[in-house]
């Protein structure tokens, strides 16, 4: 196994880099291979890898309905859970249906947020696409009827005068009884399975160790995140970062085979017979 650095994207999200802290500042051992991070927020991920260029990167499970020949799911590293989905929020109280037709800022077209949107219903169509942390923003404003946010604008929406239409997340676990699955790490299938494995393992490590050293992140976390309260930034840790980010297990593999099949269904993403892991 020849030694190459492999371009890795995440996003400067706490979680991101609560869990790739270790992997790229020397603490896991790596065989065969270096990493090179690049940051960047998961809809520009998304269509860096839709361009094929990254070997590895955090994906929105949307974005990897379209991915599935050239990449391979990892079991760790990724963002599933409950209660944690995206929120549809407004400056005052609404229903959702009434919002159909309306313009609603979205964090990207390829964001599993959006993909829950369409998947929730018709006539969400008007959309305006937006960095993540400026959707609360523009909602306030009114240059927008109504946002769709992820990422720490879940916890500080309120603080804008703004209220909860919809909590798609909520949906999604009532329709399915299954985890949320946001986003997570995929590898160039390219790479062949041995260097697959070893990457896992590694992000699998880098993983445990920032549960067993959350001081020693904390600088690194707060360098990159764009909500610098403390507070804020372990709720979206202790959110976004669990089990499911140590290995997607059964139910959190369930839980992408059942997006991914109704995304299918609903002609969002083409159809595919490939193993969501490595060949």
């Amino acid at each position: 196994m020849n030694s190459s650095a492999l371009r890795l994207g995440y996003s400067p999200c706490p979680n991101d880099t609560f869990i790739f802290y270790a992997l790229t500042h020397g603490r896991i051992p790596l065989h065969g291979f270096s990493i090179r991070e690049e940051l960047a927020d998961v809809e520009t991920l998304n269509r860096r890898a839709l361009a094929r260029e990254l070997d590895l990167t955090k994906i929105s499970y949307h974005a990897f309905g379209h991915l599935r020949n050239e990449y391979a799911l990892l079991r760790s590293g990724g963002a599933l859970g409950r209660g944690c989905g995206p929120l549809v929020v407004a400056r005052q109280a609404t229903s959702l249906e009434r919002l159909r037709g309306k313009l609603i800022a979205i964090p990207g077209e390829l964001t599993t947020a959006n993909l829950l949107l369409q998947l929730r219903g018709s006539g969400y169509e008007r959309l305006q696409i937006l960095p993540f942390d400026k959707i609360v923003a523009a909602v306030a404003s009114g240059s927008v009827e109504a946002g769709l946010i992820i990422h720490e604008s879940r916890f500080t929406f309120a603080e804008h005068g703004l209220v909860a239409v919809e909590d798609l997340g909520a949906w999604w676990e009532e329709l399915t009884g299954l985890p949320i699955p946001l986003g997570g790490i995929l590898a160039r299938r390219s790479l062949g399975r041995e260097i697959i494995e070893e990457v896992e393992s590694a992000i699998l490590a880098s993983v445990r160790y920032a549960f067993d050293h959350p001081e020693e992140t904390r600088p690194y976390i707060r360098s990159h995140a764009q909500e610098l309260d403390d507070a804020v930034i372990q709720q979206h840790i202790d959110l976004y970062v669990n089990h499911f980010s140590l290995d997607l297990g059964e139910e959190g593999l369930a839980a992408v085979h059942e997006l991914l099949h109704r995304a299918a269904a609903a002609g969002i993403i083409p159809p595919s017979s490939l193993p969501l892991g490595p060949l």
